[in-house]
């Protein structure tokens, strides 16, 4: 049995007793009913997916997985394929945005590649890159599978060797990404899954003019069109038309559930691979966050396909693990107002009846 079966085999539900322990201990803080909304809500996901209360939520970490991508050739995004290197040593060198998000919150950034077309080795060497390559980008998915199925099956087992290899100093994870191009393996995913036209769910990604938005439309439509992925086959969606950090989140996602870890799931490319995810295990889906809502057009009827709203809604749509690193303050103050929050009683308050 390969790793990706067997960890299937071993998500559970949330724990419905820590579920439970959660709800009576907001019900007795000092404040009218459920007076802070979806933070109590947050609370209670969060302890039915550790099975613990008060859920951990201290040490967090957001892994951003980097590929590169064949169908850049076609015209896809106006930024050149070397962005995608240069922007993984911005990440090391702590000066992208999900650096900056997730220093507020302590949070670690650990990025991962796995399926760059070319990297500093140096960084590999030194251990600030994680070097877990499957492939040296995809293919142009307008022209062939954009990866092979045996690659598509690597690339999410990528994944859960990295919730496997953190899991044990990480309470929180969140998965964001790199790759020049990805929204459109991103949209073609989104499209398949939602049943929605290529140009419903299709956007400009990082700044395409109208003209551009309308031959990415096509490119993608064509390749549908050639590949005819199986929309019931999460593996054979990924082989055709998907990215190889869009497999490697979708194994994060998991590896953490297997291990009763929350995932935060950044934007519009994150929940491609947590859309694949479920596919997978529809039992992940207890385990995963929707951090934000993305301003990409093709991400509403992604939520409403998953079936869980976001906790942000700021017209977002960087990418990089950015509204996974900002939401993780919301995970913060879910958790600490279970720990730190008076209850009637310890307050010496007399509590008020229901609302």
């Amino acid at each position: 049995m390969g790793l990706l079966e067997q960890t299937i085999r071993c998500i559970s539900p949330r724990d419905s007793a820590a579920r439970k322990a959660a709800r009576e201990r907001i019900r007795r803080l000092t404040m009218p009913p459920w007076a802070l909304g979806r933070i109590c809500d947050l609370a209670v996901e969060l302890a039915g997916i550790s099975g613990r209360m008060p859920p951990p939520v201290a040490r967090k970490m957001v892994v951003v997985m980097a590929g590169d991508h064949g169908v850049v050739d076609e015209g896809v995004s106006p930024s050149p394929r070397d962005v995608t290197r240069q922007m993984v040593a911005n990440f090391i060198a702590g000066g992208a945005g999900v650096n900056v998000l997730a220093r507020l919150n302590g949070a670690e950034v650990v990025v991962v590649d796995v399926g760059m077309a070319g990297r500093d080795e140096e960084l590999v060497r030194s251990g600030k890159l994680l070097g877990m390559n499957v492939a040296k980008g995809t293919r142009n998915l307008r022209r062939e599978p954009a990866m092979t199925r045996d690659q598509a099956v690597k690339s999410i087992e990528t994944g859960i060797e990295i919730a496997r290899r953190f899991g044990e100093k990480v309470d929180v994870f969140g998965i964001g990404e790199m790759g020049i191009g990805n929204t459109t393996p991103a949209t073609a995913i989104a499209s398949i899954l939602t049943g929605r036209p290529v140009s419903e769910v299709c956007g400009k990604g990082a700044g395409l003019r109208p003209d551009g938005v309308s031959k990415k439309v096509a490119i993608i439509e064509e390749a549908l069109k050639l590949h005819q992925p199986d929309p019931t086959d999460a593996l054979d969606i990924l082989a055709k038309v998907g990215g190889l950090e869009i497999g490697a989140m979708a194994g994060l996602v998991l590896g953490a559930a297997a291990m009763r870890k929350p995932v935060l799931v950044d934007g519009f490319i994150s929940t491609s691979g947590a859309m694949l995810a479920k596919m997978l295990c529809p039992l992940c889906l207890d385990h995963f966050i929707l951090a934000h809502a993305s301003g990409e057009p093709g991400h509403p009827a992604m939520r409403e396909w998953i079936g869980r709203e976001p906790l942000l809604h700021l017209e977002m749509r960087l990418g990089e693990g950015t509204g996974a690193a900002l939401a993780m303050n919301l995970v913060e103050a879910a958790a600490r107002i279970l720990t730190e929050m008076a209850t009637f009683d310890s307050a010496g308050i007399s509590e008020s009846g229901p609302a």
